[in-house]
């Protein structure tokens, strides 16, 4: 019985293990491309929802970029997994919404087939957390009896 918890936790630890290279990947590149590249968040900021249309867009086009660049860091590592899955999904819920859905930018034939692919894949992260192969499972193995890292 033992082996075969053992055998699901690897199993499990490297499905999570792919889900979150494959995502910190796409974000990663995003952020490049962002780093790289010029703000042009200003010419949609009126298709942004409230209250981020209210934010300057160098401010917006800073935190965007910076979640893109440090947050698929801790996907890699697998630290702070729900928080920086939340906030992916919360940034990429965003941009469909600002970008995607109506000013005419598809990556697909459809404008939200990527988009709700990448939420699809964020939705396990946020609810299940890292899996076993995470800096957030050795955390909570290490200090079990802290009662909040469970939600790690």
């Amino acid at each position: 019985m033992r082996c075969n918890r053992l055998n699901f936790q690897v199993t499990e630890g490297i499905g999570f293990l792919g889900l979150r290279l494959l995502l910190a990947w796409e974000f990663f590149e995003a952020g490049m491309e962002k780093w790289n590249g010029q703000n042009w968040f200003s010419q949609i900021q009126d298709q942004f929802p409230f209250p981020l249309n209210y934010i300057p867009t160098d401010l917006s086009w800073g935190l965007a970029m910076g979640a893109e660049l440090v947050l698929p860091f801790l996907l890699v590592l697998g630290l702070f997994t729900r928080f920086s899955s939340f906030v992916l999904a919360t940034l990429i819920a965003v941009a469909w919404y600002s970008l995607h859905a109506d000013a005419g930018y598809n990556v697909c034939d459809n404008g939200y087939k990527l988009v709700l692919i990448y939420l699809v894949m964020l939705i396990p992260l946020i609810t299940q957390g890292a899996g076993t192969l995470s800096l957030d499972s050795a955390l909570r193995k290490k200090y079990s009896t802290n009662k909040w890292l469970k939600y790690l």
